[in-house]
């Protein structure tokens, strides 16, 4: 595993992004971990973070591209530090876009984009924080394709959660790219996390520990991807 993803994980753990516990989410689904990339709340974390967006999106998709898109409201900001970010560490110039939730109907940028105006041609990297069901991708691509004839060459996510989506037998990711054809990838896996962590001691404390590991494995053979 490369040193920049083991950094990641404990930089989620010691940033308070990845939780263990108990946790209900949106699908109803109690979890035993949880990851809200809205607790990156400061510069250093805000910078860090654009960074090993910058490197997956370098180690997966390369950099023939031209825009990094973001949907509102967490994508906004990643668009943002993942667009310096590639910049600062490999002179990478993209531009940076992101969708409103409500259409401004005022002013010399109204409309439902922020940003860099999105042109016929464009090849576009899209950042999220987790993918669970895909259901924001289903608001916001039809959005990018809307507002022009743009080339999605992939998204980027900070954890692929490695769960069943909604069709219940590939993961949301996959769904994704079966659905629109092009590839996810991610940061991090759960598996990933797991391998790192179990055992391990962040601040003097370890993070998954024998119940949290049994708790793990009980919600993937409920909820993982079935070989």
């Amino acid at each position: 595993m490369e040193q920049y993803k083991q950094d990641f994980i404990t930089f989620m753990v010691e940033s308070d992004v990845l939780k263990f516990g108990e946790f209900t989410l949106k699908s109803g689904r109690t979890s035993p971990f949880f990851m809200n990339a809205g607790a990156y709340v400061t510069g250093e974390q805000l910078k860090r973070l654009g960074e090993y967006y910058a490197r997956a999106i370098h180690d997966n998709f390369g950099l023939d591209f031209d825009i990094v898109f973001g949907p509102a409201y967490k994508g906004i900001p990643l668009s943002v530090v993942t667009a310096i970010a590639l910049f600062e560490l490999y002179g990478k110039e993209v531009r940076y876009c992101s969708n409103r939730k409500e259409v401004k109907d005022h002013g010399a940028d109204a409309g439902n984009l922020l940003g860099a105006e999105l042109h016929d041609g464009d090849r576009v990297v899209m950042v999220e924080d987790v993918t669970t069901s895909g259901k924001s991708i289903d608001e916001t691509y039809p959005v990018l394709k809307a507002a022009a004839d743009v080339e999605v060459k992939g998204l980027i996510v900070s954890l692929n959660r490695m769960e069943v989506g909604k069709g219940g037998v590939v993961t949301a990711q996959q769904e994704i790219q079966e659905k629109y054809g092009f590839p996810v990838a991610s940061i991090v896996s759960m598996a990933e996390v797991t391998e790192v962590l179990y055992n391990h001691e962040i601040d003097g404390r370890v993070v998954i520990d024998d119940a949290t590991k049994a708790a793990l494995d009980a919600y993937y053979e409920q909820y993982g991807v079935k070989a």
